[in-house]
C-alpha cells in the first residue's frame, strides 16, 4: 500500500469520524497565547490606504503602500521607490538592498533601498501569488507563492476552495533561476531561515513547518488557534510570527459543509461569506450579528472573532513565548507583518491600515510571568 493510498484512506476515515483535518474544534487562546490588549495600546505611527508588508534592516523601517515603498521617518513616510503594479511582498537584504514582489508574479532585487536602478528581475516562472520574501542562506532569496489557483488578494477564495497549491521557492540572483523547494502547501504565507532549516507558515493547516533545503518537512508548531502568516527574526534570537486572523468554529464548520459552501460562494458577495476577514463590524449583513457579538450594545471581547490581531513571539526552537493581541472589541486587526528596528517592534495591522510601534524594553519581562 503506497503513501498516496494511505493518505486517501486516512482522509476518508477523518471525514467519517470528524477527526484530524475534518474536526471542527478550535484550540483556545491559552498559555503563551493568553489574550491581552497589547496591540490596542501600541502607538500608531502612520496610516496607509493600501499597506501590504513591512521590512527592516535593523534601523530603518520600510512599508509598501500600493505600488510604492515608503521609508518611515518619525510619524511620516517618505516615498523611495514606485512601480507600475501593486507590491505584494518586501524584504531587506543583508547587503543593504531590497527585494520586492510585484502583483505576486514578478520578483526584483535592488542593491540599495532607494535609487533609479532596474535591479535584478527574475523571469516568469509561473509565480502567481508571492506574498512573502526573506533573505536566505548563501545570498539566496526565499519566497512563498501562496497559491497557484488564486492571487494573494483572493486568499479567502483559496481558503473556501480548500487550496493546497502553495510553494516555497528559492531564488538565485546570480543565475536568476527559481527553484521549488516544496509544494502542495495549504496556502504558504511567510518564510524565515532558522539555522539549517526554513520555517514556513502553512495558513490553512494552522501550522508552521520546518523545511530542509532538499524539501524534507517536519512540523515545528501545530494546531494554532489562528491562521499564521509572515515571520521575521528577533534581534535576541527566535522569531516574530504574525497571524492575520483567528479561527472560529463557524468557519471550520462551513469548510466541512461542501454543498453549503459552494452555494454560498456562488450566490453571496465575498465580503459576506462565512469566512475570516481582516476587518469586521462595518455592515449589518455580516454573518455574525447581535448577541453573538454584543451585549447591551457593547462588543464582547470573547465573542467569535471574524477579524483579530495577533503577533506571537517564538524562541529559537519555534516554541511560543508570549503573544500580543487585538481582541474582537479592538480595531488593530489583520496583522500581516512585524519587524524589529531601533529597539522597537513595528506591526502592520492591515485591517485599519495602521503601522503600530511597541517599545521592546521591558516587554518580555512584562509578558512572561
Amino acid at each position: 500500500m503506497g503513501p498516496r493510498l494511505i493518505g486517501v484512506l486516512r482522509s476518508l476515515a477523518d471525514n467519517w469520524l470528524g477527526r484530524g483535518e475534518a474536526t471542527v474544534t478550535v484550540p483556545s487562546f491559552d498559555g503563551a497565547l493568553k489574550p491581552n490588549q497589547q496591540l490596542e495600546s501600541a502607538q500608531t505611527v502612520a496610516k496607509f490606504d493600501a499597506a501590504e508588508d513591512l521590512a527592516s534592516d535593523g534601523e530603518n523601517v520600510y512599508v509598501t503602500d500600493g505600488p510604492a515603498i515608503r521609508a518611515i521617518e518619525g510619524t511620516g513616510a517618505r516615498e523611495i521607490r514606485r512601480f507600475d503594479r501593486q507590491i505584494t511582498a518586501l524584504c531587506c537584504l543583508p547587503d543593504g538592498g531590497l527585494a520586492v514582489a510585484l502583483a505576486g508574479r514578478e520578483v526584483r532585487m535592488f542593491g540599495a533601498a532607494s535609487g533609479a536602478d532596474e535591479g535584478v528581475a527574475f523571469p516568469d516562472t509561473g509565480m502567481n501569488a508571492v506574498n512573502a520574501l526573506s533573505a536566505g542562506p548563501g545570498g539566496m532569496l526565499l519566497a512563498t507563492d501562496g497559491s497557484r489557483a488564486q492571487t494573494s488578494q483572493r486568499w479567502a477564495h483559496d481558503l473556501m476552495e480548500k487550496g493546497k497549491t502553495g510553494r516555497l521557492l528559492s531564488l538565485d540572483p546570480a543565475t536568476r533561476r527559481v527553484r521549488e523547494i516544496v509544494n502542495g502547501l495549504a496556502y504558504a504565507f511567510g518564510a524565515c531561515t532558522a539555522g539549517g532549516e526554513i520555517l514556513v507558515s502553512e495558513s490553512w493547516r494552522h501550522r508552521v513547518l520546518a523545511v530542509s533545503d532538499d524539501g524534507r518537512k517536519r512540523v515545528a508548531l501545530d494546531n494554532l488557534p489562528a491562521y499564521p502568516s509572515r515571520l521575521s527574526p528577533a534581534a535576541t534570537g527566535g522569531f516574530w510570527l504574525t497571524c492575520f486572523v483567528a479561527r472560529t468554529h463557524l468557519v471550520e464548520f462551513g469548510l466541512r459543509e461542501n454543498a453549503y459552501r459552494r452555494r454560498m460562494m456562488k450566490e453571496i458577495a465575498p465580503e459576506f461569506w462565512i469566512a475570516p476577514r481582516l476587518r469586521s463590524g462595518a455592515s449589518f449583513e455580516e454573518p455574525m450579528q447581535g448577541a453573538h457579538i454584543k451585549t447591551m450594545g457593547v462588543i464582547k471581547p470573547w465573542a467569535p472573532p471574524r477579524s483579530y490581531g495577533l503577533v506571537i513571539r517564538l524562541d529559537a526552537r519555534g516554541t511560543p513565548v508570549y503573544s500580543l493581541h487585538s481582541r474582537v472589541d479592538g480595531v488593530n486587526h489583520g496583522v500581516v507583518s512585524a519587524v524589529e528596528a531601533g529597539g522597537a517592534l513595528y506591526v502592520l495591522a492591515k485591517g485599519p491600515g495602521r503601522l503600530l510601534r511597541l517599545p521592546l524594553a521591558g516587554l518580555e519581562a512584562e509578558m512572561v510571568r
